[in-house]
């Protein structure tokens, strides 16, 4: 069983992406690491190059900035990267989104019990989402997705690269999926509050856009600090990858613990609902 790593990265560095921490959780378990190099403007390429690992391989590529609109861009990036992997597994990790060791042994027992098992075409993952600060856990964005792709299937990234597809002579399909068992840690909404805040506007002009509202509101914040809203977190009272814990102690922000109980919490007992007793929920919203 051959594993490739694949990702893409553009000014991972000036937007404070735990890339360098994501790539290096991902090495141990896999035998190449494919990863596209947008047109950056900081050190992102110099520091890929510090990793020093045989196992990664990269290429430069531009970003098309007709494709910025609905994040699209991302997922065209994506699928650059996963043309160029060879495994038969292909394992994507976006450069917020780190692995634990603990979940090592999981996952290999995960793709050579699937890998000659062609009915299955992906392996999905539990997230834990951070925000504001390491020790504060967001439980309502999305509870899953998949992250480990069986190659030459005809498996795309799609939308704005958040999830894959298969394609098809009529369109693109949903993967047939399994669990892998693991969780992906999630660090997308974690860092200072001025960093965030670029980050957050160059997203804006990803999903809105060079023109319009998108842009103006993007020029507004760049130079503010983020208001992280955290009313719907909870504590998180788990341990984080190996890898972040230098990042996680050098934490120099304060934490906007602003969270309530869960019992108090509107949003968690709304997502609880949608969950447990979705024709309930409908009916009585």
């Amino acid at each position: 069983m051959k594993v490739s790593g694949f990702t893409i990265l553009r000014d991972g560095a000036r937007l404070g992406y735990p890339f360098v921490e994501s790539i290096r959780s991902l090495l141990p378990l896999v035998d190449e690491l494919v990863v596209a190099v947008g047109n950056c403007t900081d050190e992102t390429p110099a520091m890929l190059r510090a990793i020093g690992s045989p196992k990664v391989r990269a290429f430069d590529t531009v970003w098309d900035p007709a494709l910025q609109k609905g994040g699209k861009v991302l997922a065209v990036e994506t699928n650059k990267a996963l043309a160029a992997c060879s495994g038969d597994w292909c394992f994507y990790l976006q450069g917020d989104e780190v692995l634990h060791e603990q979940d090592y042994d999981r996952l290999r027992r995960a793709m050579e019990r699937n890998l000659e098992k062609p009915e299955v075409e992906g392996l999905s993952f539990r997230y834990h989402h951070f925000k504001g600060s390491f020790d504060l856990r967001d439980p309502l964005p999305y509870r899953k997705q998949v992250r480990i792709v069986r190659n030459g299937v005809g498996v795309v990234s799609v939308g704005d690269a958040c999830g894959f597809g298969v394609t098809t002579a009529t369109g693109t399909r949903k993967l047939r999926t399994a669990a892998s068992g693991a969780w992906i840690y999630h660090y997308g909404w974690v860092r200072p509050p001025r960093v965030m805040n670029q980050k957050h506007s160059e997203f804006l002009r990803y999903y809105n856009g060079d023109e319009g509202v998108g842009l103006k509101q993007a020029e507004r914040q760049v130079a503010e600090d983020y208001a992280y809203d955290v009313s719907r977190c909870e504590p998180f009272c788990g341990t984080h990858p190996a890898v972040m814990r230098e990042r996680v102690a050098a934490q120099d922000w304060e934490a906007p613990y602003q969270y309530v109980p869960r019992w108090r919490n509107r949003a968690y007992w709304d997502g609880f609902m949608r969950k447990n007793f979705a024709t309930l929920y409908r009916w009585a919203s």
